[in-house]
């Protein structure tokens, strides 16, 4: 298999084992793999009446500083504006939200651990409220 495709299978694995541990959590999976013309959130979820942003990371090691280092100031900054155009679109004004993060760890194909990260980063300015 190419190493783009092995990549790419890793990722869907790992989003895939993201979703299902957060069901398991309690979860309620809105919506998975959701595309703009300005990127893509991975899932939508709620729980507890917050709707929660999940930014799945998933890496075969920590050479270049694991999962966690890969959501920078940048990606934040893209997912806010993603979460508002989400909710602007489905009308969902006055929603309390948050942003999370689940590390999927391993090598590979599956992956080997996950971690996940409520409340991951905060929006400066906002109270999560659109």
């Amino acid at each position: 298999m190419p190493k783009q495709d092995s990549r790419r299978v890793f990722g869907q694995t790992s989003e895939a084992a993201a979703e299902n541990y957060l069901r398991r959590k309690g979860y309620h999976i809105l919506g998975r793999n959701i595309r703009s013309p300005n990127g893509e959130i991975d899932l939508v979820a709620e729980t507890n009446g917050v709707l929660v942003f999940i930014e799945v990371k998933a890496r075969r090691s920590s050479v270049f500083g694991g999962a966690s280092l890969a959501v920078t100031s940048l990606k934040q900054a893209r997912l806010v504006r993603l979460a508002a155009q989400y909710l602007a679109h489905h009308r969902l004004g006055d929603r309390l939200c948050r942003f999370d993060v689940v590390l999927c760890h391993g090598g590979g194909a599956q992956q080997s651990s996950i971690e996940h990260i409520e409340n991951a980063f905060e929006v400066p300015g906002e109270d999560l409220r659109w």
